[in-house]
């Protein structure tokens, strides 16, 4: 691969990020860039280190090189969007959508009501993510498709100028997965933000993703989804056969991303 620098269209970008954990290598020496409005997809195989480098952007995990986060359109830090891979939710813990949601900002009691303004808020969110029928139902009845909207609802709030989401569609069906998936390419397209995920579905890399960072441990290859979703690259990552390349590729053909 060529040498990487950054520029001034990006969001993010990772120069020589390294990560170890003991005499693990997590990360090695890795610089990718994730362009400002685009829908970034970071895929490769389990331990590649894709989570690890979401964390590394989060502040939450150390590592050795830099993460350059370029401002906001208002010259303030970039405003974070988080939808996480699974949440550790009590299923019997008798909260409902709207509580859930106002929880962590509200500074009376729950048990007093909601606030007026924060619930008219959370509706509208809700709202956003077609889900408006969802804040009266308790948090531990909702299905996988359900929660992943609510957690989106939830990240929404901050206005993000950057959404960052880890497999968030991990354990929803299909056609859940898809509906997610469009969905999120509905608000990127109002709302302007940049979308950097990790996934594992590589047919809905190609349709979605307007660039790629292939992972494994450093990376592999990078560029729009044309470029670097064929055989050469998808062999060195997951030894793929060629039946699920071609899945990629028609779904890359038939895809409508910008």
């Amino acid at each position: 691969m060529e040498p990487i620098e950054s520029s001034q269209s990006d969001a993010i970008f990772f120069d020589d990020v390294t990560i170890q954990r003991g005499s693990l290598t997590i990360l090695d020496h890795v610089t990718a860039h994730v362009p400002a409005g685009s829908c970034t997809a970071i895929i490769g195989p389990n331990g590649a280190g894709k989570t690890s480098l979401l964390m590394s952007l989060l502040g939450e995990i150390p590592y050795r090189g830099t993460v350059s986060i370029h401002p906001g359109k208002d010259g303030k830090p970039l405003r974070f969007g988080y939808v996480p891979q699974r949440l550790n939710l009590d299923r019997g813990m008798p909260l409902t959508v709207m509580e859930f949601l106002v929880m962590g900002i509200q500074k009376k009691p729950l048990w007093l009501g909601i606030n007026p303004k924060l619930r008219d808020e959370s509706l509208h969110l809700l709202s956003l993510v077609h889900a408006d029928n969802l804040g009266t139902r308790k948090i531990g009845d909702l299905s996988g498709g359900e929660l992943q909207r609510v957690l989106l609802a939830l990240a929404l709030r901050q206005d993000p100028e950057l959404l960052v989401l880890d497999e968030a569609s991990a354990g929803v069906d299909f056609r859940g997965e898809q509906l997610f998936c469009e969905l999120l390419e509905e608000l990127r397209q109002k709302r302007k933000f940049t979308q950097l995920m990790v996934s594992h579905d590589l047919g809905m890399v190609a349709h979605h993703a307007t660039h790629v960072i292939c992972l494994s441990r450093r990376v592999v290859a990078e560029g729009s989804p044309a470029q670097v979703l064929n055989s050469e690259t998808l062999m060195e990552l997951f030894g793929i056969h060629m039946g699920l390349i071609r899945t990629a590729q028609d779904s890359r053909h038939g895809g409508t991303c910008d």
